[in-house]
């Protein structure tokens, strides 16, 4: 049996969401070992000076294994 942990965090790109998924996993892999998911639990943008969208935000719930 296994047991896993779930914790919440929160990242952001100028590129997409993918991106700011993708760094999100990224970096939590750096500290976390055994990570098995990432839920995209909410979606966001900040809107630049010019009106345009400056960067995409997401927050991430990571589940990973407890060894």
């Amino acid at each position: 049996m296994s047991v896993l942990k779930v914790i919440e965090i929160m990242s952001d790109s100028t590129k997409s969401w993918e991106d700011a998924t993708a760094k999100g996993v990224a970096k939590a892999s750096k500290t976390l070992k055994g990570i098995k998911s990432a839920y995209v639990q909410n979606q966001s943008v900040t809107i630049g000076k010019d009106g345009k969208v400056a960067t995409y935000r997401v927050t991430l719930k990571i589940s990973f294994e407890i060894m």
